[in-house]
């Protein structure tokens, strides 16, 4: 009672060997309900034993007692405080922004951009995959911007539920995936779709907001006057311990894959959703072509990376219901076949017949091969 329980909810709750692949969230949820309880029935037992039983051991019995309680306490620390998520990966103490000219963090870094009523705000990768979310507002509105390095994805969700506001602490994992919980409903969220897995609000959705992820030069050339995190310097070890994370990708790092075009577990993606189909990009084939013109359920779309090689969007390649399709040049500029009109990454065109037009964005996603597929079964892969 005073073990078991906490040890097979750390267990389940952490990427340990085999536990993410368990459909085992509901044992989860329910049995973070009944981990204290039981512990305190044991606790009682134990005391009860102590008093009456404990004496009429022998020297050697009451040492090996005493040495399994001590291993009883190390248990309980780890799993409640060395393997515990919340305490593994603390939300920033000081919430820090500066403006471009103040700033400190390297332009080269990734961030996760947000942009609402005229205020623009970088968060930048590196510092959200320790943390996992920062809970803040943009242009007074509410967000919740969350990163999961398992899955290396971001998502940025209004943390109101019913119209309510709401403080979020992180669980754990399943799947790969952080799970977060509302502190109103004490419902169960998966981070990567926004999805209540299991609670009060079982079924439900957290609404999600628009973002973008590209590198912070390449975020300040389209939002000058954007705001920018800085890194919470209680945490600074814990970020250096992701330094390179927003480039470097598992297979290149894989001396043993010959091939490094090979698909992985933990291959990139850039993954879309259009009318509700969801298709993956395999992120090194679209960095060697920088773009790629496509359709999804019958909307036509182009997908590109920016010749950074970090930056990603996605837009509906249609104007005027007329589609277009678009190519890069050596200088990485975006222009449309029919028509020869520029376009900048923000979907606008700057020159040529069609300036003044913009293209619809979509909302984009990169994430590893194996989130994108379990979240998204049916999804369909691009291939050339």
């Amino acid at each position: 009672m005073l073990v078991i329980p906490g040890l097979v909810h750390a267990y389940l709750l952490m990427p340990f060997p085999g536990s993410q692949e368990l459909n085992a969230i509901t044992v989860c949820y329910y049995l973070e309900k009944i981990v204290w309880p039981l512990r305190i029935v044991g606790a009682v037992l134990l005391v009860w034993y102590l008093f009456k039983y404990y004496a009429l051991n022998s020297t050697k019995g009451k040492i090996i007692k005493g040495l399994v309680l001590v291993l009883c306490l190390g248990s309980f620390y780890i799993t409640d405080f060395a393997y515990k998520a919340e305490t593994m990966f603390e939300e920033p103490q000081v919430i820090k922004f500066a403006d471009a000219i103040t700033n400190k963090v390297p332009e080269s870094m990734v961030v996760i951009g947000v942009v609402n009523n005229g205020v623009a705000k970088a968060y930048p990768v590196v510092y959200l995959g320790y943390h996992h979310k920062v809970q803040d507002n943009v242009g007074n509105l509410p967000v919740l911007v969350t990163y999961c390095t398992m899955c290396r994805t971001g998502r940025v969700y209004s943390p109101i539920i019913n119209g309510a506001r709401q403080n979020f602490r992180l669980v754990g994992a399943r799947h790969y995936n952080a799970i977060i919980e509302d502190q109103g409903s004490k419902t169960w969220w998966y981070q990567a779709t926004g999805n209540a897995a299991v609670g009060k609000l079982k079924g439900e959705h957290l609404q999600e907001l628009p973002y973008e992820q590209a590198t912070l030069s390449a975020w300040l050339s389209r939002h000058p006057g954007s705001l920018i995190l800085q890194p919470d310097k209680n945490y600074l070890s814990d970020y250096r311990d992701l330094k390179n994370y927003d480039r470097l990708q598992s297979i290149d790092k894989d001396s043993t894959l010959k091939n490094k075009d090979s698909l992985i577990r933990r291959s990139w993606m850039v993954g879309v959703i259009v009318n509700g189909q969801a298709k993956a990009y395999d992120w090194r084939h679209l960095e060697k072509r920088h773009l790629l013109n496509d359709k999804i359920n019958n909307t036509p779309l182009v997908v590109s990376i920016e010749q950074d090689s970090l930056s990603y969007h996605a837009f509906k390649s249609t104007v005027n219901g007329k589609e277009l399709h678009f190519k890069l040049d050596s200088l990485g500029t975006l222009t449309d076949l029919e028509t020869s009109s520029v376009w900048d990454w923000d979907g606008l065109s700057t020159s040529g017949t069609l300036k003044g037009n913009r293209l619809n964005k979509i909302q984009a996603y990169q994430e590893y091969w194996h989130s994108w597929k379990h979240f998204h079964p049916g999804t369909l892969f691009w291939k050339e």
